[in-house]
């Protein structure tokens, strides 16, 4: 099966014709791998879906921040962000390979098809960027796919060298621009975050957003369009493609270790989920302790203390691939395998329902409660739309073969309408 946002999560298979891959050959691993990354993912994005930009970035500036609500924004940071888009991403890069592997085994026109899945995925991307929400990341995913798809024939340790050298160059922006920062003067520090804050989407003032948002879809349109092409242009050029496209080579990496789709051993997960887990952990903490140390001044948290939650949400990432592969083999046919899988399965599907169930939630064309929510109540609002999206998953890939998303994408791709129902 040509899996959403990845590729095909399957084994080989003998099959002449293109089309997806028979669902009994897929990699369950990679699969509920798949799935633990978009769950967690909701954790972070739920910020931008029920709070002012300004908030994720400098949670001190809006709403709340002292006890429960601090220990919520704690835990989300610490577990949580970067760690689960990264998941994401590793895994966005082993699925081309996986997806062109496949297609060159049957001797079909694997770029060409690589190429067409991902023009599409462009056009449900800028769909869902500018109608719905200005946080997709699924049109930088296939900016992405367009460019670094030519490396998927390279040795892994090529892969891993220019995919750490790719991610490592924001990281050194950033840290140019917090040590110009420290010395300026209070006029120059002044205007240097006024930028930042305009690079990031937060130039708006809360009050400003939450009246968007809370307001018509159309007015959210006019709002959100400048945002996104900004983010799709420059923000692209220089931030987006060098850390996810880097993440991505780094996963057609792992992928070709045997690392990501769970042929290595039980030992060596162990200690990647210990060892490298362990160091990804330190460097967040530190990472925090550096923002306490700031005072939460907004441009040295941006560029400085960021620094180790950047570098160690790679590591932890990684720790957290490593606890996927073993909570495989050891609960190869539990629930909390089967489940995780689901919803992998139907990814796609998936992040685009938790956009609409979490908008309607707090946009004006729903309950209108953007703002309104605290640090506390939005991790509620995440344990609820799990509650919906992983039972349906499981009832779903029990009956169709896709998502309907995923059926859509499959269908565009390969110019045929593709079957739906599972075969009894």
């Amino acid at each position: 099966m040509s899996n959403e946002l990845t590729g095909d999560s399957a084994t080989p298979s003998d099959e002449d014709g293109p089309g997806p891959t028979d669902p009994a050959d897929r990699i369950v691993a990679l699969d509920a791998l798949r799935g633990f990354a978009l769950l967690g993912i909701l954790v972070i994005n739920i910020w931008l879906f029920g709070m002012p930009t300004i908030a994720s970035f400098n949670p001190t500036l809006y709403g709340d921040f002292t006890g429960a609500n601090y220990l919520a924004w704690l835990v989300s940071h610490v577990f949580f962000e970067q760690k689960f888009v990264t998941l994401f991403t590793f895994l966005f890069g082993a699925g081309m390979v996986l997806f062109l592997e496949s297609k060159e085994r049957k001797n079909q026109p694997g770029r060409r098809l690589h190429l067409s899945r991902t023009f599409w995925l462009l056009v449900i991307g800028l769909g869902h960027a500018y109608l719905l929400w200005y946080g997709d990341i699924l049109v930088f995913y296939a900016l992405c796919g367009f460019l670094v798809v030519w490396v998927w024939r390279w040795r892994p340790t090529r892969q891993l060298i220019l995919g750490v050298v790719m991610f490592a160059i924001p990281s050194l922006i950033y840290l140019l621009a917090g040590i110009g920062y420290l010395s300026l003067g209070a006029d120059g520090r002044a205007e240097l975050e006024s930028e930042l804050l305009t690079a990031f989407g937060a130039e708006y003032s809360p009050e400003r957003e939450i009246e968007v948002y809370q307001g018509a879809w159309i007015d959210q349109v006019v709002h959100r369009a400048p945002l996104a092409a900004d983010a799709h242009t420059w923000g692209f050029l220089f931030e987006a493609f060098w850390m996810l496209g880097g993440m991505m080579i780094i996963g057609m990496a792992l992928y070709k270790w045997g690392v990501i789709s769970n042929q290595r051993s039980t030992r060596f997960y162990t200690r990647l989920f210990v060892g490298v887990g362990g160091v990804g952990l330190t460097l967040v903490l530190v990472g925090v302790w550096l923002r306490e140390l700031f005072a939460w001044e907004t441009v040295p948290v941006l560029t400085l203390a960021f620094q180790f939650n950047y570098w160690g949400a790679l590591l932890l990432a990684t720790g957290y691939l490593a606890g996927i592969m073993l909570l495989c083999r050891w609960l190869t046919d539990g629930l909390v395998v089967r489940a995780l899988s689901a919803v992998g399965r139907t990814a796609f599907t998936n992040y685009l329902l938790q956009t609409v169930i979490a908008t309607t939630i707090f946009y004006g064309y729903g309950f209108g409660l953007f703002g309104e929510v605290s640090r506390v109540g939005l991790l509620g609002v995440v344990v609820l739309i799990w509650a919906i999206q992983i039972p349906l998953s499981m009832w779903w890939v029990n009956r169709f073969q896709f998502g309907p998303v995923e059926w859509l994408w499959r269908t565009l791709t390969y110019r045929t309408r593709q079957p739906m129902r599972r075969e009894e």
